[in-house]
């Protein structure tokens, strides 16, 4: 009975360590920047995010279709010929990310930290490093934010023939085919 009992009581207070977060997308932003004819940048976003922080996982998933540039026929364009959403809708980041920190960390404290994100795009997956800060929300949420902007490169996901399709239709010289990327993510906690 008291081994019953004992274990019981761990399985509760086992609970209390578990915690799960859940991505505020109106509050989270991905951002990148595009350049053309050498020297015209512009920023753009994307509208429709969705992830969590599960045990020691974290994912975000991306809603291509949702690319925001300010310009309706360029998301077009950036959809159907560029992203290709008829057959590729979302891009996905996930990454190992040690919960027990975030848990101990107290409203206000800030974390940097190295993590090795994994990056599924057009189909492609690569993994690429990122340095973040970790700040803990007075609801025990957390902010991650990247520290630098990470440099995505359209040859590693098969995204070249999309970036030279766009160029063309826009009677354009040149578009960067490398885009920096960076991020502002807000977890709500969902449980204790």
């Amino acid at each position: 009975m008291k081994r019953h009992l004992f274990l019981y009581l761990l399985a509760i207070t086992s609970c209390g360590v578990h915690a799960d977060w859940r991505l505020s997308s109106d509050d989270s932003s991905v951002n990148f920047i595009s350049t053309k004819k050498t020297n015209i940048s512009e920023v753009h976003h994307f509208k429709a995010l969705s992830g969590s922080i599960e045990g020691s996982e974290a994912h975000v998933s991306i809603d291509l279709t949702s690319v925001e540039t300010n310009i309706p026929i360029r998301n077009e364009r950036m959809r159907h010929l560029l992203f290709e959403t008829k057959t590729f809708l979302s891009a996905s980041i996930s990454t190992e990310i040690d919960t027990l920190k975030l848990l101990n960390m107290k409203c206000g404290d800030s974390e940097q930290m190295s993590l090795m994100l994994r990056l599924n795009f057009h189909g492609i997956s690569q993994q690429v490093e990122s340095e973040i800060q970790v700040v803990k929300l007075t609801n025990g949420g957390v902010q991650v934010s990247s520290q630098y902007p990470i440099i995505i490169k359209a040859e590693d996901f098969g995204l070249t023939k999309g970036v030279d399709a766009l160029r063309e239709i826009a009677n354009l010289p040149v578009i960067s085919s490398a885009v920096p990327v960076t991020f502002n993510l807000h977890f709500e906690k969902t449980n204790d």
